[in-house]
């Protein structure tokens, strides 16, 4: 047991400066030893209360938000100037990525309610606690020089579960076959050797319940996730109604729709017979393996405990 220091907003305000002079650390001894290493670095920047630090505090003028992601520009160039200054940054894959869209009409700056604390999710809808491609599509910069050709994009299919097979092949592991593995090998997308990659199917859960299932350019939602109300009365993101529909889903192409606004289940309902079987084989995998509790802060029995 060791001795660690209260997480207050003074201290998450500074948290980043310290995570990455530790992760330099961490990656100068590596480096020191001859060893390869994976460092996982997860900055608060753009993560609400957007706390900056005493040397960017104002700087943007636009706001705790648009300082925090001053700084967080800074932090990311200090690891890539020390992979660089090692030698190594030609001979390391580099990760830069989000694991949600943004929040912004549930949050706001902390003593200035004018002001939103927020990012943008563009063309598509919704936010962070939703299901929809505002809620979950989200951008990655990935950078291999030698192995990743620079300047190019992908609108492959790909989830933020498909990194742990995509760096196991790469360094030539192997995957554990006692249990399912949730993402596939998307080596050929980082290769750029396919436009379209090795998933067509992405299943959307909200805490334990199956609310939405994407394949190819289509989705479908099982549950209505939608803002409610007009102004003060709309609750967006984790705050957004969450009913079961009424017998039938809704699916949209997200390709035509990216904003997803018409609803095409009644032109092309030969969409739900891939989307069904996507869910089908879902089923069948937890009949072997179950899903372990999903986090619950709103129930308290003897089997749970808030956040898991």
């Amino acid at each position: 047991m060791r001795t660690v220091k209260p997480y207050t907003r003074e201290v998450r305000a500074e948290i980043d400066i310290e995570l990455v002079a530790k992760s330099i650390d961490f990656m100068k001894r590596q480096k020191a030893i001859g060893k390869p290493f994976f460092l996982y670095l997860p900055f608060s920047m753009g993560h609400f209360p957007n706390l900056p630090s005493k040397e960017f505090a104002g700087k943007s003028q636009i706001g705790q938000f648009g300082d925090k992601l001053m700084e967080g520009d800074h932090h990311v160039g200090q690891i890539l100037d020390t992979l660089k200054e090692l030698g190594i940054d030609d001979n390391t894959l580099v990760v830069f990525s989000s694991d949600n869209g943004p929040q912004g009409e549930t949050a706001r700056e902390m003593g200035n309610q004018a002001t939103p604390d927020m990012g943008n999710s563009g063309p598509f809808r919704g936010e962070l606690g939703e299901a929809t491609e505002g809620s979950i599509r989200t951008a990655a910069i990935i950078r291999w020089p030698g192995k990743v050709k620079p300047g190019t994009t992908s609108y492959a299919m790909f989830s933020i579960m498909d990194f742990f097979p995509t760096f196991a092949h790469l360094i030539g592991g192997t995957m554990s076959i006692d249990r399912p593995i949730d993402g596939v090998d998307q080596t050929d997308v980082l290769f750029g050797n396919s436009a379209t990659g090795n998933r067509d199917s992405l299943l959307t859960f909200i805490g334990a319940n199956l609310v939405a299932v994407r394949w190819k350019a289509w989705r479908m939602y099982f549950t209505d996730v939608q803002p409610t109300g007009i102004g003060p009365q709309r609750q967006p993101g984790l705050f957004s109604s969450s009913a079961p529909m009424a017998g039938y889903p809704k699916i949209y192409n997200i390709q035509m729709d990216p904003h997803e606004d018409l609803q095409v289940g009644a032109l092309f309902g030969w969409t739900f017979g891939p989307m069904f079987a996507e869910v089908e084989k879902y089923l069948e995998s937890v009949k072997k393996y179950p899903n372990p509790p999903a986090p619950n802060i709103t129930s308290f029995t003897s089997h749970s405990r808030p956040g898991g």
